[in-house]
C-alpha cells in the first residue's frame, strides 16, 4: 500500500506560492533533522517532452494532445519513484510539487489520476490555498510563465474549487490524508510550519 519512504504530494493552483512554501519547508525539515527530497512533477514531464523534441517550456505541455500528456505523466511518476528509491529510507520524505487539476486545451484534466497515484502511493495530499485575488495578481506579475488562460481571479477561484475536489478524489485510492494549508500573503513561513506539523504525524 505504501512506498518505504513517506510520500507527500503538494498541490495548488499556479501562483499560490507552493515553491516558496516548499523551500522554507526544506529548511525547517533540516533544522528538525528530517531528510526530505522535493521534486517538481512538471519538470520531470518537461524533461521527457524536451528529449522527444515536442515542447520547449512547461506551459506548452498543457497544449499537447491529451494522450501525449498522459504518456508524459506516466513516465514522470515512474521516474520520480525510481529516483527516490535510490536515495530515501523508511524515515525519509519524498515531497512532490504538482497540480491536482490542470486547465488544458481539451478541458480540465486530473493531475493525479489513478495511474499516477498507483506509482506515487501518497501518504498525504496537501492543498496549498490563498486568496484568489492575491493569486491572480501574482500570476499577472510573473512574466516567466503563461497563465492568462486561467481567467483572472474568477478563473482562479473556480480552479481552486475543482482542484480541492480532485485532491479528495485522488486520496481515496490509497486512503491518503488531505491537508488544506492556507498560505497568507507574505507569510509562507506559517504555511510551511503548518505543513510540517501535518507531515510529522504521518
Amino acid at each position: 500500500m505504501r512506498n518505504p519512504f513517506r510520500v507527500v504530494i503538494v498541490t495548488g493552483v499556479p501562483g499560490v506560492g507552493k515553491t516558496t512554501v516548499l523551500r522554507r519547508l526544506e529548511e525547517i525539515a533540516r533544522e528538525e533533522g528530517l531528510n526530505v527530497k522535493v521534486v517538481n512533477f512538471g519538470s520531470h514531464m518537461l524533461n521527457y517532452a524536451v528529449r522527444e523534441g515536442i515542447v520547449e517550456s512547461r506551459d506548452k505541455i498543457r497544449t499537447l494532445p491529451l494522450r501525449k500528456q498522459l504518456d508524459l505523466q506516466r513516465l514522470a511518476a515512474k521516474s520520480i519513484v525510481e529516483e527516490a528509491s535510490k536515495e530515501l529510507g523508511e524515515n525519509d520524505y519524498l515531497i512532490i510539487d504538482t497540480h491536482a487539476l490542470v486547465k488544458t486545451v481539451a478541458g480540465y484534466w486530473p493531475g493525479l489520476p489513478r495511474h499516477v497515484i498507483d506509482e506515487l502511493k501518497p501518504d498525504m495530499i496537501a492543498v496549498i490555498e490563498a486568496d484568489p485575488e492575491v493569486i491572480a495578481a501574482r500570476q499577472a506579475r510573473d512574466k516567466t510563465r503563461y497563465r492568462a488562460d486561467i481567467g483572472g481571479a474568477e478563473g482562479v477561484r473556480r480552479l481552486m474549487e475543482y482542484a480541492r475536489a480532485a485532491s479528495f478524489a485522488s486520496a481515496t485510492f490509497y486512503a491518503s490524508t488531505v491537508a488544506i494549508v492556507e498560505n497568507p500573503e507574505g507569510r509562507p513561513e506559517e504555511a510551511a510550519r503548518r505543513l510540517f506539523e501535518y507531515m510529522k504525524n504521518l
